[in-house]
């Protein structure tokens, strides 16, 4: 250990008791904080021994691991998943997340016999006894997450530890160069890396990353789910209004986006008549003819944006109140639902991408795309670059400016039918270019274990 990873190692051991304090105040607003929180030190409770009984006479009787820390890389994760199990049939998998979002998410990918359980916090102590307890053949870890105890563990334990789709933007790079005693060798002591981009396969190499592939981004190969989407294009038929989405929206966001709807139309104020409020008529003429969507990132922040929108004169309507039938008619319709976004999507005409408008480098707009919704981002989508510049090029996605500039062109874009229904062709057409990385991703994987039991590499199943 160096010296640069013993002071980082007292630090993290230090941090413990800070990391139980934010745990707790977490679980007030997400009760999933509060779960199982000795596993996170690598403590696990007894029952936890019953579901270990795995092989120990070669990698496919034993848990390939796959970290996916939040809600963003457990999705990815199913991705690689369904077909990891096509080329490991009887595979066990081991699931660590970071995020009670992510957790809940991965808790829908698991099989008779997978285990779940929090990602240790990078201490020496809480790695050690996470893979003694479990053994993994494999580590894989999804898109950003290298912790520096947990690479140097796996490399004394002889567990290989990959990155898969992986991603690091100029400006994670300028960090982890500013720390490099501590940096260069967990990137380093990665086993490969399979990159997204080339771009991020270079970034990756400056930090001392063996890069194995460039196999492109595994979101790509969503399949949007079917009954979603159908529902949701039926209550868009039923809206009566072009419908604009504010998708993934982040704190700070919500507010610019409510002062330009303020500029746009009138606020509701309480000395005009009950009925004139709920007249369709007004409704309509208030709105501008636009039907306004919006699903906030994060779900605890659900009751605030609702709040939010209300403190500004807007009627709300939230997805947990709706019929199976339609949306309740409102000003504004408030998404507040986990695993649901290709029914927003469906919903919508056009989709304003979160995280964009703020600095804060963008959300991931390929499943819009895959749903056939093109896309308006504001000028910050450092963590999606390629992605976005991509679907820019493909007419999918159209960048603008700012805020106020970006309600304009989803309203204008939204009330052109003709633009619209072929930005939807552009936007299904870029996500169905770009697929791939779920296969080669997964074919890495299996020949990685099989080189490892000392075999010829795995026989690929077919497509």
């Amino acid at each position: 250990m160096n010296l640069a990873r013993a002071l980082y190692s007292v630090a993290m051991w230090g941090a413990q008791p800070l990391l139980r304090r934010k745990l707790r105040r977490r679980a007030l607003a997400e009760p999933g904080y509060a779960l199982a929180v000795p596993e996170r030190f690598g403590r696990y409770a007894p029952p936890m021994d019953s579901l270990l009984c795995h092989s120990t006479t070669g990698p496919l009787g034993h848990f390939v691991w796959v970290h996916a820390v939040s809600l963003g890389e457990t999705r990815a994760a199913a991705i690689l998943l369904a077909e990891l199990r096509r080329q490991l049939p009887g595979m066990r998998l081991l699931l660590t997340h970071g995020t009670a979002t992510g957790r809940a998410e991965g808790e829908k990918l698991l099989h008779p016999g997978d285990v779940q359980v929090w990602q240790p916090w990078d201490t020496p102590g809480a790695v050690r006894r996470f893979l003694r307890k479990f053994r993994p053949a494999i580590g894989v870890l999804m898109e950003t997450e290298v912790w520096p105890n947990m690479v140097a563990a796996c490399r004394d334990a002889g567990i290989p530890l990959v990155l898969a789709n992986g991603r690091l933007n100029d400006r994670s790079l300028r960090k982890a160069q500013r720390v490099a005693p501590l940096a260069l060798p967990a990137f380093g002591g990665l086993a490969t890396a399979w990159a997204q981009t080339e771009d991020d396969a270079r970034r990756l190499r400056a930090l001392g990353t063996l890069v194995g592939g460039v196999f492109g981004n595994l979101k790509f190969d969503v399949v949007p789910d079917a009954a979603q989407l159908a529902r949701g294009r039926a209550w868009r038929a039923g809206a009566g209004r072009p419908v604009v989405l504010l998708a993934s929206s982040r704190e700070g966001e919500e507010a610019l986006w409510l002062d330009v709807l303020k500029q746009k139309r009138p606020v509701v104020h309480a000395s005009y008549a009950s009925d004139a409020i709920e007249s369709v008529a007004f409704q309509r003429q208030a709105a501008g003819a636009i039907q306004w969507l919006i699903v906030p990132r994060h779900p605890q922040r659900f009751d605030e944006v609702h709040q939010l929108i209300a403190s500004a004169g807007f009627t709300v309507s939230r997805r947990s109140s709706w019929s199976a039938e339609a949306p309740t008619q409102a000003d504004v319709w408030l998404g507040d639902s986990l695993g649901e976004m290709a029914q927003y999507y469906g919903l919508a005409h056009v989709a304003m991408l979160g995280g964009s408008f703020a600095p804060l480098g963008g959300q991931n707009l390929i499943e819009a795309a895959a749903c056939g919704c093109p896309v308006v981002m504001g000028p910050h989508t450092f963590n999606f670059a390629e992605a976005a510049e991509l679907a820019c090029s493909a007419g999918a996605a159209q960048r603008v400016a700012d805020m106020t500039a970006g309600v304009a062109a989803a309203q204008a874009l939204a009330s052109d039918a003709t633009a619209q229904a072929a930005a939807c062709e552009r936007a299904t057409a870029f996500a169905a270019a770009h697929r791939g990385a779920a296969l080669a991703t997964a074919r890495a994987i299996a020949d990685m274990l099989n080189r490892r039991a000392g075999g010829a590499p795995a026989p690929h199943a077919a497509l």
